[in-house]
């Protein structure tokens, strides 16, 4: 008989921190942890105007290609949870679909991020509830079990437990570890002003490149012709 495991809740991020999170690029907060914390391989399944969410994950372990215990924890999540599902890495078959991502949108989910494949893929892009996945299957799931909800799990070769915070837009999903938000989210506001400030002067025509040259010095990378 299969099993499906229940952990406790994982912790609910300050609400003025989630906010502060959800305005910065994924590309400064994993800059901002050393470039570390992405999901490889995840892509928003949509089109048009990118989406940009940040939400506390409630995390999924699941069968690659089965969907039973995906289903309990979209009756388990609390509004604005970000629903992250690690199938495996498997793309064989579709795990979630429109049906599962509108009733996701019922209950008020922040986003759903799946390690492996989805199906109908315009329902998705077209629904209120943002999708990310490995990729895209028609071929359908099957409903046996096992799983396990609220554990830790391992999303395109990152660690996510239930509670860290994860963040989607254009570029990928990263995910912020809850007791690191805080300091995350300071140092990634501090290098989007300094990008902007870059921007500034790429407009004004000041823009300092002398970084190139050191840096070419110190990798010994001069005139000298290869043979």
């Amino acid at each position: 008989m299969s099993t499906c495991r229940l952990h406790p809740p994982g912790p609910r991020p300050d609400p003025a921190l989630l906010e502060r999170c959800r305005a910065l690029p994924t590309s400064i907060l994993s800059d901002s942890m050393d470039r570390v914390g992405g999901l490889r391989g995840l892509h928003w399944v949509g089109g048009g105007r990118w989406p940009r969410v940040a939400g506390p994950a409630l995390t999924v372990r699941t069968r690659p290609g089965d969907n039973l215990v995906i289903h309990r924890a979209l009756d388990l999540a609390a509004p604005g949870d970000v629903l992250v599902v690690d199938a495996g890495g498997s793309t064989e078959r579709a795990v979630l679909g429109e049906i599962m991502a509108r009733y996701a949108a019922s209950r008020n989910l922040g986003a759903i991020v799946v390690d492996g494949a989805v199906r109908d893929a315009e329902g998705l892009a077209a629904g209120a509830v943002p999708v990310f996945a490995l990729g895209v299957n028609h071929l359908g799931p099957y409903k046996d079990g096992p799983g396990e909800i609220g554990g830790p799990v391992t999303l395109g070769g990152t660690a996510v437990g239930s509670g860290d915070v994860v963040v989607g837009d254009g570029d990928g999903v990263v995910v912020v570890p809850h007791e690191r938000l805080a300091e995350v989210v300071g140092l990634a506001q501090e290098r989007l002003a300094s990008e902007e400030e870059q921007f500034a002067a790429i407009a004004a025509g000041t823009l300092d490149r002398s970084w190139v040259t050191r840096a070419l010095a110190e990798v010994h990378v001069g005139n000298e012709v290869v043979q």
